[in-house]
């Protein structure tokens, strides 16, 4: 019997050393992974920055668009990690355009054919920037194939419905209502309601029909906010809604 109770009394002083083990690599696996976090903000802030000294309207036109995806998310009840997944991916859709030279960039007037083939290629060299480092994979095949068409016309790669990734399929609604209700040199912007009904006119064809439905309930409590101005987490600032 007293042989026993020996025993008995290791036993817990084995499991504890072996929760511990566990808790250890636990907080080990843990803090590694905000280092990583940490690492890939940093080269986050640091590529948008080149964007902007290369072209301010599209760095501001990413904030932007980030700003509306997240709201989408929002609105279909994306949980932290997700909304952060696709802040990520949003900031980085048009990362592509460093790679496109400044006379098709920066023209102050609508593009020829020509023009628009090579702006065309933005969304491939996006992916051409971001993939060799593993925890941009995901982020550079959302900013691939955020110019995909539901109906499957679009670029790339002419994916179709959900065959194109969810993410890509939320930042090209963004896109477009950003492009549409921003004031350009060759023209005014759209007020919301137009933008709507444009994207309410190509549901189903260029956008996925569901997540327009979802924008613009989600575009709609953001407007009675009346707030002029937005933030997000992985770039600090205060930021206008208006490109103007």
């Amino acid at each position: 019997m007293k042989k026993q109770n020996k025993e008995a009394d290791v036993l817990p002083l084995k499991q504890s050393s072996a929760d511990k083990s566990v808790n250890d690599l636990a907080k080990e696996i843990k803090e590694l992974k905000q280092q990583q976090k940490s690492v890939c903000e940093q080269a986050v802030r640091s590529i948008l920055q080149a964007l902007d000294c290369k072209d301010h309207y599209t760095f501001g036109h990413s904030l932007r668009v980030t700003h509306f995806a997240l709201k989408l998310g929002e609105e279909m009840g994306f949980d932290d990690e997700t909304l952060y997944d696709l802040e990520m991916s949003a900031l980085f859709h048009d990362i592509g355009k460093i790679a496109v030279p400044d006379a098709v960039l920066l023209k102050p007037a609508r593009l020829d054919d020509e023009e628009f083939l090579q702006m065309k290629q933005h969304p491939s060299k996006s992916a051409e920037i971001l993939e060799g480092f593993e925890p941009f994979e995901d982020v550079a095949k959302n900013a691939k194939h955020h110019h995909e068409r539901y109906d499957g016309r679009g670029y790339p790669d002419g994916l179709k419905g959900e065959e194109i990734p969810l993410f890509s399929r939320i930042i090209l609604i963004a896109d477009t209502f950003d492009a549409m209700t921003s004031t350009r040199p060759y023209r005014k912007g759209l007020p919301y309601d137009v933008a709507f009904a444009e994207l309410e006119e190509f549901a189903g064809s260029q956008f996925d029909p569901e997540l327009v439905k979802n924008f613009v309930s989600a575009m709609t409590k953001d407007r009675a906010e009346k707030s002029d101005t937005f933030s997000l987490k992985i770039i600090e600032g205060q930021f206008k809604k208006d490109a103007a």
